[in-house]
């Protein structure tokens, strides 16, 4: 079966649980997940600072690799991209071509740049070579009126709050959840 990445940055814990729920989805399908951190890169403190944290080369050992941030300006966090700029030598080998992708994302408020940092995201994962899956409309519920809810067909999302108040809907853990599921059935196919 696949083995499946979820590399996140988190501040305040949000995009650490829509994290989780991509694993756990990721897992239903059959899939091998890891949870990981990218090293703190700005001294600010992070949410779940005693997970593992990734290495830019391991991305290399993973068929899938799904990448969250929280937005900074309506686009991705500075750390992230970071940590991302130092891929170069990945690129350079063709080291994750033909792997499969995914992106979610936390901000402040409904429009706060959901998109446009899954699309920063995912203009990396392209870069790299990855082929990208996102959150299709067989999760319906992000079509919901009723509440304020996340999700996009570009990837799962939530909404936070200015100072982090808000957590994720359980609408916003279940498109992370049929996501990784969607994530890891296709590199189910494309490996397992």
């Amino acid at each position: 079966m696949a083995k499946v990445l979820v590399l996140y940055y988190s501040t305040y814990g949000h995009v650490a649980q829509m994290a989780d729920a991509i694993a756990e989805g990721a897992r239903s399908a059959g899939a091998t997940a890891d949870v990981k951190r990218i090293p703190d890169m700005d001294g600010v403190a992070v949410a779940r600072a005693d997970d593992p944290q990734a290495t830019i080369d391991e991305l290399a050992d993973y068929d899938a690799i799904v990448i969250g941030t929280g937005t900074r300006f309506g686009r991705i966090s500075g750390p992230m991209a970071s940590f991302l700029d130092t891929g170069g030598g990945l690129w350079m080998r063709g080291a994750l071509n033909g792997k499969v992708g995914g992106a979610f994302t936390s901000t402040a408020t409904q429009h706060g740049g959901q998109e446009v940092t899954l699309f920063s995201i995912i203009t990396n994962l392209l870069h790299f070579g990855l082929t990208i899956v996102g959150l299709d409309y067989g999760h319906q519920s992000q079509m919901s009126l009723d509440e304020v809810v996340g999700g996009s067909p570009y990837g799962s999302t939530t909404v936070a709050g200015g100072q982090g108040q808000r957590q994720p809907s359980q609408i916003d853990l279940d498109g992370a959840r049929y996501q990784g599921k969607r994530i890891a059935e296709v590199a189910n196919k494309l490996f397992g």
